[in-house]
């Protein structure tokens, strides 16, 4: 079809004239080969004939044998009369077997008993011979069936002459009427060419009619109209696209609009992103208000006195809070996975000395090495908002697990705190994926709520720095733990 749709008009409608005639020389041999197998059956009319007279003579040939054999008893005759025997019982199995009305079919019943009977007489007279029993009445009986038998096949032949006469003559008067209907076919096929080719011409023309009804309501300035959407190079192929590229032109004019809205979009969605930028250096700002030399200084003075005075674990909770601030306070744009984790560990070292037995933390994380990059300070803040979460109850328990898949390296960070409001999981979630100054300022007062304390503007600014930093919105997720709670989903992206 693609390679017709190419091709001008005027070869398309030569091909249609040629699919006709090809049609009626299809038609034309296909009645051919009716005639000829009409014929076929004529010669085939005699064919009883034939069969019959073949019966005749194999039936001599078993007489002939009997006699060589009674008159000389010779091996040669004996097998001529048991092949021929065989022969004779297979052909009479193919006759008429049972009585019939039909003359015809009665006298091939007679014939078929008559050799049945010959068969039956002359194997008596032979197994008496071969007793060396003297000339039998079954020897005469076979020879008195055998001209019997003979009669009934001539008066059979007749018959089978006669009646395959009628046939022939039938066949004769069938063929002059083939030819009667020959000539009405062929008038009747030609009238079909006629309308099948009408049809196939008034299918290729038809578009003409459409374009006539598109041009007349393009000039009356009516562009919602649909476009042809022709692939055929033809002709009418090529002033489809034309009008196709017309009206296409048009409606882009006036779809100059939307795309100025769209544009207006974009820029919207850049100043929300501005914006979550703004809350990190806000955040930033924040921590940048610490000297760090004045800190590091003082902590490691209480280090040193702690060691002098033997106090092992007040100078090991002075060292991981030096690390733990040295890390926070660097500033680094972003880290590594192994690195986060380490700064956890540090966190909840100091959260378990000040809170004791109250805080319960469960980590699972597997043995290999994580360098997979991410925005620093990320899991922190989460496992600070959870630890609060989690100590509303009197005993809090948090727990951190990493899980790393082909794509991702899934970290799972959650609490036992009370069941999650979903609303205020939706709030956080659009505020993180839409960087809204609206839903930013929106959090800062929900801080203020006894409810939602731990729900403030660190979380969005967390979830917001990853969806800036992969530039993709599925990499967080917040949903209700297995025993209530609070459960977050950081996926780093596995490059």
């Amino acid at each position: 079809m693609s390679f017709a749709e190419n091709k001008s008009l005027r070869w398309k409608i030569i091909a249609c004239i040629t699919v006709a005639f090809f049609v009626m020389g299809a038609g034309l041999a296909f009645t051919m080969l009716i005639e000829h197998y009409v014929l076929k059956s004529i010669g085939e009319s005699y064919k009883s004939n034939s069969e019959l007279n073949f019966f005749s003579n194999e039936l001599s040939r078993l007489e002939n044998a009997l006699e060589l054999y009674i008159d000389y008893r010779t091996f040669e005759s004996i097998d001529t009369y048991y092949a021929v025997s065989t022969g004779i019982e297979n052909l009479c199995d193919l006759m008429q077997d049972s009585p019939s009305i039909n003359a015809l079919r009665q006298k091939e019943y007679v014939v078929q008993q008559l050799a049945r009977s010959f068969l039956y007489y002359s194997s008596r007279a032979v197994s008496e011979k071969r007793a060396n029993a003297p000339v039998s009445a079954s020897y005469m009986q076979s020879l008195e069936c055998y001209r019997f038998l003979m009669e009934e096949i001539q008066k059979l032949n007749i018959l089978y002459m006669q009646k395959n006469a009628e046939v022939y003559a039938s066949n004769i008067r069938n063929i002059n009427l083939l030819f009667k209907l020959y000539a009405v076919f062929f008038m009747l096929f030609f009238a079909s060419v006629l309308l099948l080719l009408n049809f196939l011409i008034g299918k290729i023309t038809r578009p003409l009619a459409e374009i006539s009804s598109v041009a007349l309501r393009v000039a009356r300035q009516d562009f919602d109209i649909p476009l042809f959407n022709r692939k055929s190079h033809d002709e009418i192929g090529n002033i489809c696209m034309a009008f196709d590229r017309m009206i296409i032109s048009i409606r882009e004019y006036i779809s100059k609009i939307w795309e100025k809205a769209r544009t207006e979009n974009e820029l919207r969605e850049r100043q929300m992103e501005m914006q979550a930028l703004y809350a990190d250096a806000q955040l930033k700002a924040f921590q940048s208000q610490i000297n760090p030399h004045f800190l590091f200084n003082t902590l490691n003075t209480g280090a040193q006195l702690a060691m002098m005075e033997g106090a092992d674990k007040t100078c090991f909770f002075i060292e991981q809070t030096s690390d733990f601030f040295r890390y926070n306070i660097a500033q680094k744009e972003d880290a590594t996975v192994e690195e986060e984790l380490g700064l956890v560990d540090n966190f909840v070292y100091i959260m378990k000395v000040r809170f004791g037995k109250r805080l319960e933390f469960i980590k699972n994380v597997p043995d290999s090495v994580f360098h997979q990059k991410l925005p620093g300070m990320t899991l922190q803040p989460i496992v600070e908002n959870c630890i609060q979460h989690g100590l509303q109850n009197s005993m809090g328990k948090v727990f951190l697990s990493v899980k790393e898949t082909a794509d991702f390296v899934e970290i799972y960070i959650g609490d036992n705190g009370a069941e999650f409001d979903p609303e205020i999981r939706e709030e956080i979630l659009s505020a993180a994926r839409s960087s809204s100054p609206n839903q930013l300022a929106l959090k800062k007062n929900s801080q203020a709520d006894e409810k939602n304390e731990h729900t403030g503007i660190g979380i969005i600014n967390v979830f917001s720095r990853l969806r800036i930093y992969f530039h993709r919105d599925d990499v967080f997720e917040i949903f209700s733990g297995a025993d209530s709670g609070m459960k977050f989903l950081i996926r780093i992206p596995n490059v």
